[in-house]
Order: C-alpha cells, then structure tokens, then sequence
C-alpha cells in the first residue's frame, strides 16, 4: 500500500529520517521537528494507513501489516534504509519495522509507546464508538490524554488544533488501528531489535507511562532512556525542543 507522505530536506546528506504518526494524527503532528531535522537530513513522513490522505480500506488492521505499508511505501520511494522515529502506534510500527527488516532499519526512537499498551479495554470501546457514532463523539476523550492540563490551560489553540485533527481522521482508519493496538506486543521479541534505539517517555504520559518506556529500554540492547520533564502523551508537541534534542543527538551518534 502506497501511503501519503511528506519529502523534505536534502537527498545526499546521509540516511533519510522516516517519522512515523500517532493514532489519530496525520504527518501534522510531526511539524515541530520536521523542519529542524530536514536542514540536514531528508526527511520522510508518512500518514498510517486509515489516517490523513492515505488509504482507508476496512479493518481490523495489525502492526505489521502497517509496517509493511511503511516499508512499501519507501521501495516506492528508492529508500531502501533509514532511521525511524515513532510517536505512540508509530513508535510500535517502528518496532515490527526492526523486527521484520533489520537491514533496512539503520537506527531507531521509540516516543510515548509500549511493547504492550495498557487499558485495552479503551482502544475496542474507542473502535466501537468510531465507528458507529463518528470521530467527534472521542475526540475530546483522546486530547485530554495528550497534554497535560497545565499546557492545555497555557495553549488552547493548540490542543484545539490537535483535537480537530482527531475528529477528522476516518473512523475505519483510527478502529482499524484501535485494534491493530490491543493485539500488539513486542515484549518477548525486545531482544532481537539490533538498531540503535532512543526511548523517550513524557513524564506524566497517562496512555504510555514512563513504566513502559522503561521495559522497551531494558529489553532492547543497548537502548538509550530518558524522560521528558512536564510532558504527557504528545512530548514531541508538548516539549519540542528537548525531543527535537534528544532525536538530532541520537542520530549523531547512530553515526547515520
């Protein structure tokens, strides 16, 4: 499946970055890093399948069929290795990219995600209600899990933005991968992941807690930990330029 992607940066300046989105975003939520990191690296990033312009076929999906999208998409593009960074459901893509490509997965960061997401239970509700009431009926429910109440008091326009973005994802797209969520875990493959890896948690993340950045760092050889101060699910949005930081260090010293 050919996805919806943006292509920015130069195209002879070492391996390309491949951003890849949350549930319920599309390329967007990546805009307070893309431009920074593209001055120096071409930058790819995709919408999942089910989300912004790319295609909506009928659910369920599953990690690995989002990966091969991914994967797909980049032959397409003549990309045959890159580095990868994932926030959340692109953060678990990111993994199976690892898992099933290795060669093709020159380093790799892990934001605000698990090896095995919590509150299951949320994620089969959220497919149901998407798809028989629409995206608006959840919005609100999902935003409020993104930032923290601080910054959400701080910067209204933003998450209003954000939960615009929600609202107009497809609601086949966002169930479908609802439940390509709930039947993912990594957690007794961790060990085969071979990449350089960056795990980043927002400290006061209610979806991904710290807890689960944690396990995918012990569990990954030689994984890099840290913790994003004041930030919950959305850190790369809510911290931008410690999480631009942490990306740009760690792709330095990936030597990509």
């Amino acid at each position: 499946m050919r996805l919806h992607l943006t292509d920015e940066g130069p195209r002879d300046a070492g391996t390309p970055l491949v951003l890849l989105c949350s549930l319920g975003s599309t390329v967007d939520m990546w805009s307070p890093q893309r431009e920074e990191l593209a001055r120096e690296r071409r930058v790819v990033t995709v919408d999942t399948r089910g989300h912004g312009g790319s295609p909506v076929p009928d659910g369920p999906y599953t990690v690995p069929e989002l990966a091969e999208d991914v994967l797909e998409t980049l032959t397409d593009l003549g990309v045959e290795r890159a580095d990868f960074a994932g926030v959340s459901l692109g953060g678990a893509v990111g993994q199976a990219i690892a898992l099933r490509a290795p060669g093709r997965t020159a380093s790799l960061a892990l934001l605000c995600t698990a090896a095995r997401f919590g509150n299951l239970a949320t994620f089969t509700d959220r497919a149901s209600r998407a798809r028989s009431e629409g995206m608006d009926a959840i919005a609100d429910g999902v935003v409020t899990r993104w930032f923290t109440d601080d910054f959400a008091r701080a910067d209204p326009d933003t998450v209003s933005r954000m939960r615009d973005m929600i609202a107009a994802t497809p609601p086949e797209g966002y169930a479908g991968c609802c439940e390509a969520i709930v039947a993912w875990d990594s957690r007794d493959d961790l060990g085969r992941i071979a990449a350089p890896t960056l795990v980043v948690s927002g400290a006061e993340d209610p979806a991904t807690p710290p807890d689960d950045g944690r396990l995918l760092a012990d569990g990954i050889p030689g994984a890099r930990f840290e913790v994003v101060p004041d930030a919950a699910h959305l850190a790369s949005y809510q911290r931008p330029e410690i999480v631009t930081g942490l990306l740009a260090a760690h792709l330095k010293d990936s030597g990509t």
